[in-house]
């Protein structure tokens, strides 16, 4: 847990629970495949894997594999989306169809059923029991007897349905691959762009509502967090610490846990293979990666259950998340106030009380001590110039306290 390292520098924070623990399960523990593309959990806290050979089903001490070869109604065994739904039926998506576990049985459909297409990106339930599926050319609803088809002529744009959020007054938030997210209200289709409506990007990954009825939408750049009327209001752009060139975040997916702590899976493969998990419980993010025991950095998919564990999978296997300490918290009384962030010439440090003789500390997201800056007695406010920063992600430490710094 990278940020850990503020605790040694400088003893004002806290964290949160005990130290997390990591237990990691693979091929050689009961896993079909190490390849898991999609983890759920049901209401007595087994948890469903999507893998590359068949879906694993595991209470916490018994697996249980079902694939194509021995399930009779599992289509494929390649899932690429498998969902929990609320009277404990299994949905999964593959690139030929979507199955359904029921009463001990799996039953198929595909476009022959009345699929829209039988590539399935994503499920989601509505309320009612409604089954929702992004698909490669858009979405379909099925109530349980007919199917519904939505595509470009209804009203999608180009690039599939990759995510599915549906709100409690009964829309549906379809997040498009390629371009923004489209409202359905059951009649008509409204867009949310970057473009029109300042997203950090159209590629969306992933998309959930926090306990303050805010959306937080998962891209291919960062996350923007849309308020209660669908007005952006912030942007997560650099959460987790990559080597230049790869400062924005390509999130993978987004899920909120039982105390509504944010969890963020991260991943890109550029010119190297970066990735991992971070949190954030409203005040700061905290990063799991493999130095960590996170057991690889090709992250998948997120699930929180009954007991706050974070599961994760990865294309190497899946890591449980326990006793995490979700974030650093920092001081209850915070000295200084720190604008803007991000920053790319200067920041500035504004006191809240006039600052005995002091040093401001800069360090990088590895903790070296970049800078030091001399506080006269009396000072109230200061600006620092950063403009020999590179970008990326900085600490700034005044009498004890520490704050992140985002340069770009």
């Amino acid at each position: 847990m990278k940020k850990n390292l503020l605790v040694a520098l400088f003893g004002a924070f806290g964290v949160l629970g005990n130290a997390q623990t990591f237990t990691n399960y693979t091929s050689s523990d009961g896993l079909l495949a190490d390849n898991v593309n999609a983890v759920d959990t049901d209401a007595n806290n087994t948890i469903w894997f999507g893998t590359q050979n068949g879906v694993s089903e595991y209470d916490g001490s018994t697996w249980v594999d079902h694939t194509n070869a021995i399930d009779v109604g599992l289509i494929d065994d390649n899932i690429q989306a498998l969902t929990v739904m609320s009277n404990g039926d299994i949905w999964v998506g593959t690139d030929f169809g979507a199955s359904v576990y029921s009463g001990g049985s799996w039953t198929a459909y595909t476009n022959a059923d009345g699929l829209g297409n039988n590539q399935i990106k994503c499920i989601e339930e509505a309320a009612n029991g409604d089954v929702w599926f992004g698909t490669n050319t858009g979405a379909s609803l099925f109530d349980g007897v007919n199917w519904t088809n939505f595509g470009m002529s209804d009203g999608l744009p180009f690039g599939g349905v990759t995510a599915i959020m549906i709100q409690g007054n009964g829309d549906v938030w379809l997040g498009s691959g390629l371009n923004g997210i489209r409202i359905y209200d059951g009649t008509n289709f409204s867009p949310i762009t970057s473009v029109s409506d300042g997203l950090i990007d159209d590629r969306i990954r992933g998309m959930r509502n926090d306990n303050s009825d805010q959306r937080w939408i998962a891209t291919s750049e960062g996350i923007s967090v849309l308020n209660s009327s669908n007005v952006v209001v912030t942007q997560h752009t650099m959460i987790y610490s990559l080597p230049a060139p790869d400062t924005l975040n390509p999130i993978e997916d987004v899920e909120i846990d039982n105390n509504g702590n944010i969890w963020v899976g991260v991943y890109v493969d550029y010119l190297v293979t970066e990735g991992g998990v971070v949190a954030f419980d409203g005040n700061s993010w905290v990063e799991y990666d493999v130095s960590d025991g996170l057991v690889g950095p090709v992250i998948r998919q997120l699930a929180i259950d009954g007991n706050n564990d974070v599961w994760v999978a990865t294309s190497t296997g899946v890591s449980k998340i326990s006793n995490h300490s979700v974030a650093i918290i920092e001081a209850e009384q915070l000295d200084y106030s720190m604008y803007p962030n991000p920053a790319n010439t200067s920041v500035n440090l504004k006191f809240e009380k006039a600052a005995n003789q002091t040093r401001v500390g800069v360090f990088s997201a590895s903790m070296q001590l970049i800078d030091e800056i001399d506080v006269a007695s009396g000072t109230t406010e200061l600006s620092i110039s950063i403009e020999h920063l590179s970008r990326g992600v900085y600490f700034v430490s005044f009498n004890g306290t520490a704050k992140k710094l985002i340069v770009y």
